[in-house]
């Protein structure tokens, strides 16, 4: 089988030896009757990690922030804020509307994924009534830009003082908090729930983590269940998820260079408007001008580099736990040729 470098996204990662060997030794209960030691101690872990009291397992990050709003949002009419570009708005099917009802209204993201703390206050209005503002960090569409701790403070701090609760969308909170030198929970200290990832920038094949206050949690275990989130004996996947959460943050950085490293050097290539800067994490975005988008990821494709894209001009690379600084190395010149070959548009 020919070698393939797959750029596509971080959720194509396997797992490593040594998470396959966790997930083997993992002891196991039915979580939905609580008896899943490895499931309660990846909660508890990944909870203290980002600041919570408590955590619940699920199975992806859209269950993760469905089943926050519909916890946030308890009476019919209850409505919650996210952003323009965000994952809730753009890559869950709406879910919390066309599932829970929820009226979603939008603020306005910048490039880089920020929301004006005055927007966020002039959308909260008594009826129908607003509870929620969801704030995603990093911000995938936005280049997988690093939200700052000013900027997250700013952006929840204006929420709350509208009399708004604050969710966190933190798929690749760690991505972040990596970029930006600092911890998880320094970033959404005041948020008051925060979902995060394990099967993206950390690597484990399957799961995301809801967290909050305790009571919060109890409350969001039964709409799991009534979602279908609940699992049975859920601690062999759980096991790789804490495997992930102990192994696989320190190495986010080498992520980061790579991502970095393959910007540069997109950005000289011909075809393609991008400014490298504006990598902060994994995912390198750049704009392909006068060739056809589509014919440029079929023929990269069959170089053996596989990306993604947000339209048919928009190019969506992103480095991860499977690809090394020689991948990068290798399909550098491979990008080049196809773009010198391609017809123009």
């Amino acid at each position: 089988m020919p070698r393939v470098i797959d750029l596509r996204s971080d959720t194509v990662t396997r797992p490593t030896p040594g998470m396959r060997d966790a997930m083997a030794r993992a002891e196991v209960g039915d979580d939905l009757m609580g008896d899943d030691p490895t499931t309660r101690a990846l909660e508890e872990a990944a909870a203290a990690r980002v600041g919570k009291e408590a955590g619940l397992f699920v199975p992806s990050g859209t269950m993760g922030n469905l089943v926050a709003l519909l916890t946030h949002c308890v009476e019919r009419g209850d409505e919650a804020i996210a952003g323009s570009e965000s994952h809730i708005c753009n890559h869950e099917g709406m879910g919390s509307s066309a599932l829970g009802g929820i009226p979603v209204r939008v603020a306005q993201n910048d490039v880089r994924g920020y929301m004006q703390p005055a927007e966020l206050k002039a959308l909260a209005r008594p009826w129908p009534r607003t509870v929620l503002a969801c704030i995603e960090n990093t911000h995938n569409r936005c280049g997988g830009a690093a939200l700052t701790v000013t900027e997250m403070r700013d952006m929840t701090r204006a929420a709350h003082e509208a009399g708004l609760r604050v969710h966190v969308d933190g798929a690749r909170i760690f991505n972040a908090a990596a970029a930006l030198e600092t911890e998880p929970a320094t970033l959404v200290a005041d948020a008051d729930t925060v979902q995060f990832c394990f099967s993206k920038g950390l690597g484990a094949p399957v799961g995301s983590i809801l967290t909050g206050p305790r009571d919060f949690i109890d409350r969001a275990r039964l709409i799991r269940r009534m979602a279908g989130g609940s699992m049975r004996q859920s601690g062999v996947v759980a096991a790789a998820a804490l495997y992930a959460l102990e192994h696989h943050v320190e190495r986010l950085s080498e992520d980061h260079a790579n991502a970095r490293r393959l910007a540069a050097a997109v950005a000289e290539m011909p075809h393609v408007r991008m400014d490298p800067a504006g990598t902060d994490t994994n995912i390198v975005f750049f704009d392909l001008v006068g060739v056809d988008g589509p014919e440029f990821r079929k023929r990269l494709a069959a170089e053996g580099v596989l990306c993604s894209g947000t339209s048919p001009s928009r190019i969506r690379m992103v480095t991860h736990l499977d690809v090394s600084a020689t991948d990068i190395e290798d399909a550098i010149p491979l990008i080049a040729r196809v773009l010198e070959g391609l017809p123009a548009a």
